[in-house]
């Protein structure tokens, strides 16, 4: 299974962002749960899920940052 592409992420719509993020998270301690208890199948997730996290904040953080630039004078 291919990692997610972070041209995936900047498609999506700021709520949508939001929204991944809380799922990506939740997946993420399910996962620590699960290895905790050894029921843990396919360790590859977390390395997945760590990367998809990753590239929604970096997405986040861009599109903030952009929103709070001032507009730049042309020349």
């Amino acid at each position: 299974m291919p990692l997610p592409k972070i041209s995936e992420a900047r498609e999506l719509s700021d709520e949508k962002i939001s929204d991944e993020i809380l799922a990506v998270k939740r997946q993420l301690f399910q996962l620590r749960l699960q290895k905790a208890t050894r029921q843990l199948e396919k360790p590859h997730q977390f390395r997945h899920a760590k990367h998809r996290l990753s590239q929604l904040l970096t997405v986040e953080g861009e599109r903030k940052r952009a929103a709070n630039q001032p507009p730049q004078a042309e020349k």
